[in-house]
């Protein structure tokens, strides 16, 4: 349970880079120039990193020899089931959620608010997160991590829809906050699930691993958003809901055939 608690402090970390550091940048940009942000971002990074090595050292769990390369890494992932129900299922999500800042730029005008208002919509799924956050940290997640994460995604793909289909402002902020609580629930399964299930020799690869695909996800997600909200404005988040259930449905079946 401490493990898990712990988990619900990192999780708590992305919440707060994602929100609180993009609105310090805007500030200081507006306040003084955008020069100013970027050296300020640059000093924030070294004092990060200044910080980290100040924490307690930790002998390895393993020798250097058997730390697995990265080809044997995703081999590994591959071969094991949960881990690899938790590699797709991550992909997904973070593809599916990065529509959600497209989706509220665009649906401005149909909620019938000013183009400004979508920066409510963007603060109201960085705030869910961090109560998300809050609320994993205090209670954290209960149960088998590869079965929390089929179940929160359903949960996330619901969340989504209710956010496309949100008929008027007010709604829709709700949406995009419950949207965000729920995705650090569902982000905190999969911290706990790379923990449980990866072997302690390949732990911090699989970690890296599923990260940094986990970027590359979110990156694609966006580009393909932008691409699709010229379409329909409902597109985004349709093509995003589908994706959730379908990996959630897999991830089932998955576990049913086993």
């Amino acid at each position: 349970m401490a493990q898990r608690r712990a988990q619900g402090w990192d999780v708590a970390t992305y919440g707060l880079g994602g929100t609180v550091g993009p609105t310090i940048v805007a500030a200081v940009s507006a306040w003084a120039s955008p020069t100013v942000a970027a050296l300020l971002l640059a000093g924030a990074t070294a004092l990060a990193a200044v910080l980290v090595r100040m924490l307690p050292w930790a002998a390895p769990s393993g020798t250097p020899a058997e730390v697995p390369r990265p080809a044997r890494t995703l081999l590994l992932m591959l071969s094991s089931g949960p881990l690899r129900r938790t590699l797709y299922m991550t992909v997904t999500v973070a593809f599916a959620l990065a529509a959600l800042p497209i989706t509220a730029v665009a649906a401005t005008t149909s909620l019938g608010v000013s183009a400004a208002a979508a920066g409510v919509l963007t603060a109201a799924y960085g705030l869910g997160n961090l109560a998300g956050s809050a609320a994993v940290m205090i209670r954290p997640l209960r149960g088998d991590a590869d079965h929390l994460m089929t179940r929160l995604a359903v949960i996330v793909a619901v969340a989504l829809a209710v956010a496309a289909l949100a008929p008027g402002f007010a709604l829709a902020a709700v949406a995009y906050f419950l949207t965000g609580f729920l995705n650090s629930h569902f982000f905190a399964a999969t911290l706990a699930a790379r923990s449980e299930y990866a072997p302690a020799s390949a732990r911090a690869q699989v970690f890296v691993w599923i990260g940094a695909v986990k970027i590359t996800a979110g990156s694609a997600g966006t580009a393909l958003a932008g691409t699709l909200i010229g379409f329909s404005l409902h597109l985004p988040l349709t093509l995003a809901v589908a994706l959730v259930t379908l990996a959630a449905a897999v991830s089932v079946l998955e576990r049913s055939a086993a």
